[in-house]
């Protein structure tokens, strides 16, 4: 918030403390899909793990498979209640004998007294571990940017490797093909931004950064999903080289039973799609308002923002039922479904047709 030009994010914006944007938010998209951009998301609170049973403490009770994550690679990861809905979503990286944790700023706290609490006998000692920040840096150029700061870029997603001075800097699948973290230590945050700035990368604010994680139908825990959230519905089955935070082969955990359940047997009543906004509207609907078809509510909007390319759109939970044809209306807005973020899971599920062979069908 102290470089020239930043401005802050609006009141009631779970962004509060960094900037929005830089003057242009969509230029700044631009820059990002072409050249190199550095957003500031130092407010994303961090965790620290040390202790020689991390990794296999961690792993019983979370819903990715980390017991054995090697040294400099990360993982997305998931907390669930017992019924199998989504409380907490976070990023792992296991460097240097710690494992390093950062989520949401105004979830951190109670993550990390659950952490705290789950620790019982193992060697784990989950702490604070603000002294890091986030800087996220995306484009096509990052990879010269880091280069001219002296460090060469992850080669694999989720791979890491430690910076100069201390932290690291890891690559991220999402927003863009060309997106790496640095988590740099707090007290040199400025510095680091300068340095980023100085090798050529933009300044640019979550305005940006927001813009292209909707395009890339990436959800946000506390935006784009509620109380009655489970993972299938947004988007996050799948191991690390599927860019999941549930493996669907590990051991027991809590909530385990809700996703082998609906991946096998069922499906999601609802999922993750992406909304375009009638632009002409007096004005944009919000995270939590109702989408109706015909008066009858069928969803609920998720992340919405003022896209470069696409005009004003959203991420939305939509009833699985609901034709991307479907004339909608998301608050204020009307609305319309973009084919292209549905995916099909239609496929035949193992569990189901084993019962039907059972039944003779």
């Amino acid at each position: 918030m102290t470089a020239p030009g930043a401005v802050a994010a609006p009141d009631g914006s779970v962004d509060i403390g960094v900037a929005w944007h830089h003057g242009d938010p969509l230029s700044e998209q631009r820059t990002a899909q072409r050249d190199a951009v550095v957003v500031d998301r130092s407010h994303r609170f961090v965790i620290a793990i040390p202790g020689d049973e991390r990794l296999t403490w961690l792993h019983t009770i979370s819903s990715q498979h980390v017991a054995a994550l090697p040294d400099g690679k990360s993982a997305e990861n998931l907390s669930l209640d017992i019924n199998g809905r989504v409380e907490h979503h976070f990023v792992q990286t296991d460097l240097g004998g710690v494992t390093w944790i950062d989520t949401e700023a105004d979830r951190g706290p109670e993550l990390l007294a659950f952490l705290k609490k789950m620790v019982f006998w193992s060697k784990a000692e989950p702490r604070d571990g603000n002294e890091l920040a986030v800087l996220s840096l995306l484009g096509p150029k990052a990879t010269a940017v880091l280069d001219a700061v002296g460090t060469s870029a992850p080669v694999d997603v989720y791979d890491a490797q430690a910076l100069p001075g201390g932290g690291f800097v890891r690559r991220m699948p999402w927003p863009t093909e060309d997106s790496f973290d640095l988590l740099v230590p707090r007290d040199q945050l400025a510095i680091w931004w300068a340095k980023i700035t100085e090798a050529g990368a933009t300044p640019a604010g979550t305005w940006a950064f927001e813009a292209l994680r909707v395009e890339a139908v990436r959800p946000r825990i506390g935006l784009d999903t509620d109380e009655k959230t489970i993972p299938h519905e947004v988007r996050w089955i799948g191991g690390p080289a599927e860019h999941g935070a549930v493996h669907l082969e590990k051991g027991c955990y809590r909530g385990q039973e809700t996703v082998a359940r609906v991946h096998n047997l069922g499906k999601p009543p609802r999922h993750l799609v992406l909304l375009h906004l009638d632009g002409s509207a007096d004005a944009l609907p919000e995270p939590g308002d109702p989408i109706t078809a015909g008066g009858r509510a069928v969803g609920r909007v998720g992340t919405v923002v003022n896209h470069h390319e696409l005009g004003p759109i959203a991420l939305a939970l939509v009833k699985r039922n609901v034709p991307a044809g479907t004339e909608l209306v998301a608050g204020p807005s009307a609305a319309s479904i973009d084919p292209d973020s549905i995916v099909d899971d239609n496929a035949p599920q193992a569990g189901r047709e084993a019962v039907n062979r059972l039944r003779g069908k």
